[in-house]
């Protein structure tokens, strides 16, 4: 949805990955069946570069019978974690730890925009500085909102009785998350703030807004 805001086609976008664990082998599986050239990956091990891109199912078929390690992965360039972070691409993902990207390094990030698939990997420091340097950030409540998403579906499917299929949870959590993302984008805009604070934005939007109609503010 930001590569759509930003008049970026999908294949002409090129992706580093830190962290290849539950969130970042699924966020890179995604991605490369969307058209998206993954280009930087990492993991406890180290990280790995490949300007001609990485077949995330192959990586993760590598790791399993690499002791779970992407290290090694044949063809590739070894950098470390950071150097991960610092790439010059599309769309950078911090899928691993909280406070990845920091004061101390938010200037030497050059993707184009940041979607964080971790918890807090940004700093309030960083935020500060990749805003200034007019780099959108996705935030952690939005971009990872998807699992809780579907567990809310599960929770409905519990209490009706009734069960869906996979095609129609995907369908209902996309629907879900596109307009999720359109609320905070739309409101960061209007506001002239971050994706983070749109997002605070709508959140407390959606919370005054029944006080509101129950007369209780």
């Amino acid at each position: 949805e930001l590569l759509k805001r930003e008049g970026i086609k999908p294949e002409d976008a090129t992706l580093a990955i830190q962290g290849f664990g539950n969130v970042g082998s699924w966020t890179a599986k995604c991605a490369a069946d969307k058209g998206l050239k993954i280009v930087a990956l990492s993991d406890i091990s180290g990280g790995i570069y490949d300007p001609n891109g990485f077949d995330p199912y192959k990586v993760e078929e590598y790791a399993q019978n690499n002791g779970g390690v992407i290290k090694g992965y044949p063809g590739a360039k070894a950098i470390s974690n950071e150097e991960v972070l610092e790439q010059d691409v599309t769309v950078l993902i911090p899928a691993a730890l909280e406070l990845q990207i920091t004061g101390k390094n938010a200037d030497k990030i050059k993707a184009k925009m940041i979607v964080e698939a971790a918890n807090g990997p940004t700093d309030a420091d960083a935020d500060a500085i990749l805003e200034k340097r007019g780099i959108p950030v996705v935030p952690d409540v939005l971009a990872n909102g998807g699992g809780v998403t579907v567990s809310y579906f599960e929770w409905v499917q519990n209490l009706y009785r009734y069960f869906w299929t996979e095609e129609e949870v995907i369908d209902r959590q996309e629907q879900m998350m596109v307009k999720a993302f359109a609320n905070v984008y739309d409101a960061a805009k209007k506001y002239n703030t971050t994706m983070r604070v749109g997002a605070y934005i709508v959140a407390l939007n959606a919370l005054a807004e029944p006080l509101k109609l129950r007369g209780i503010i």
